[in-house]
């Protein structure tokens, strides 16, 4: 048996933020990132709608990129002390990862955070507070999906929590957020988005009902992505949804190891200055991993007809599939994003040489490879990779070197 779910609600289209003035409750606690939202008159509209619905509203700002442990933490206690009935989270994926993980926590006040990373373990919600998410960005669909990722600065490590209990009960899609994304994040959350779309169509939990969702994210994001990070704004829009229905399809397909080795990379070479930031390493490492995957029969085939969706041409599942990794590698280029870890510079652009020395990588490639390989993407993956595979994968994406195991 499996399960399909989605938010009970997702309001979308211009202006869809005034659905907050219908909302029922006494108490809601706004969860919200940097300035932007505030800057950009976002949040006094929430704020003001809220209560407009009759509900007494408190804020938790400041929720950083990548956010922690401890913010979550934080969090949770100022919702002890406020005891909302309702959760508004508003921003990129960030703030609306850190309010899911901070609602777990409020409701359960003694579980741990390793007990919050337990996939599929998390206890019934919904017993204080329902939750409401409201994205800024065109990437992570955490607006309907049972995921959220927070990170471990001690170890340097994200962490995915999953769980079906923290899929939002009301998504709102209004793409007057996504109009003032930076250029650079329109780049690294679309194709992040893509990555969701292709990793969930070849999971090895794909159905019917996440099939069609992937390939329509697929088809629009080739379709708008590029013109978006342009700046036309009717694709931006509908990058918006299309984020929205990769986020569905993956939610309920799952992942793979693009994933996994995003995760593991991100904070792990913090010392050195920078992150990878998980969109850009998302785009970085998807070919190599769909090279890497089809040696897969299955995967190969799934590969090959995303390509004949995207009227990529080719005789054979073969040709399709580099003509896939091609069009992907193009893109890259288009949204001026690197092509491997070696070129990535801290400020996420290419270069000549990145911020990950190459003998700082190698000391820490076989723990870094040994987590991926525990991370939990990697068990819907359709190969599933040895410790010396993921290390050798791990090369090819520093090095941009071709997938030939």
């Amino acid at each position: 048996m499996a399960r399909f779910t989605l938010p009970r609600d997702l309001y979308h289209g211009k202006g869809s933020m005034e659905i907050l003035k219908t909302f029922k409750g006494e108490r809601a606690m706004v969860c919200v990132g940097g300035g932007s939202m505030k800057k950009f008159g976002f949040l006094d509209k929430i704020v003001g709608y809220l209560q407009e619905a009759g509900m007494e509203v408190r804020l938790f700002e400041g929720i950083e990129p990548d956010p922690s442990v401890d913010t979550v933490m934080k969090g949770a206690a100022a919702m002890a002390e406020f005891q909302p009935d309702w959760i508004v989270a508003v921003g990129g994926g960030s703030p609306i990862d850190a309010a899911k993980a901070m609602w777990i926590k409020y409701e359960y006040p003694e579980i741990t955070f390793e007990q919050m990373c337990v996939v599929f373990g998390i206890p019934e919600l919904r017993k204080k507070a329902r939750f409401c998410a409201i994205p800024s960005t065109s990437g992570t669909a955490t607006e309907v999906t049972a995921f959220a990722v927070i990170t471990d600065y001690e170890k340097g490590i994200k962490y995915p929590l999953a769980d079906f209990e923290i899929t939002p009960d009301v998504a709102i899609v209004d793409p007057d957020l996504a109009e003032t994304m930076p250029k650079k994040l329109v780049a690294h959350t679309g194709m992040d988005a893509m990555t969701h779309a292709v990793e969930a169509y070849v999971s090895t939990a794909n159905c019917d009902f996440t099939n069609p969702l992937a390939i329509g994210a697929i088809k629009m994001i080739q379709s708008d992505l590029v013109d978006s990070y342009n700046g036309d704004m009717d694709k931006r829009a509908s990058m918006h949804n299309a984020q929205c229905l990769a986020g569905m399809a993956f939610s309920n397909a799952l992942l793979g190891i693009v994933h996994s080795m995003a995760h593991k990379t991100g904070a792990i070479f913090e010392d050195y200055g920078a992150h990878i930031i998980h969109g850009a390493a998302n785009a970085m490492y998807l070919p190599k991993v769909i090279a890497f995957n089809a040696k897969d029969p299955t995967a190969k085939a799934r590969y090959g007809q995303i390509a004949d969706e995207m009227k990529l041409g080719g005789a054979n599942d073969d040709e399709k599939v580099a003509n896939l990794i091609a069009y992907l590698r193009k893109m890259n280029d288009d949204l001026n994003i690197p092509q491997c870890i070696k070129h990535y510079g801290a400020d996420s652009y290419p270069c000549e040489q990145g911020f990950v020395p190459e003998e700082v990588f190698l000391a820490r490639l076989p723990e870094i490879a040994k987590n991926a390989i525990g991370d939990a993407c990697t068990g819907s993956n359709p190969r599933q990779p040895s410790q010396e595979e993921m290390e050798k994968l791990f090369k090819c994406c520093y090095y941009d070197l071709e997938v030939d195991f």
